[in-house]
């Protein structure tokens, strides 16, 4: 079995699974998809998002968007098909902890 994501990370991958995002946009996706009880700091994200390309979760996406005021191009992140994998297989690891939970409640 793969090592658990933190969750900074499997947050990250599960916003960037339905498509490419720059960090502004990671930010926004995961408060959207925790309603909003995850928030993940700029240095949160960039730091997260540094370690899952180092480990090919994570690739910089071709496509350069809009100058930001500093005038540089955001950059774009997209899952890999590795990262997938791993997304995958935390959503059945965390999926069974919460069957294992259900199976406990009921037997009391």
């Amino acid at each position: 079995m793969a090592d658990a994501l933190t969750p900074a990370a499997f947050h990250i991958l599960l916003a960037l699974a339905t498509g490419d995002r720059h960090g502004y946009g990671i930010m926004k996706e995961v408060l959207r998809l925790s309603d909003g009880g995850v928030r993940l700091g700029a240095g949160t994200i960039y730091g997260t998002l540094q370690r899952l390309i180092e480990s090919g979760l994570v690739a910089e996406a071709p496509r350069a968007g809009p100058r930001t005021i500093n005038g540089r191009h955001r950059r774009y992140y997209r899952i890999t098909p590795k990262g997938r994998d791993a997304l995958h297989g935390d959503v059945a690891r965390l999926q069974s902890l919460v069957r294992a939970a259900r199976v406990l409640k009921e037997a009391k």
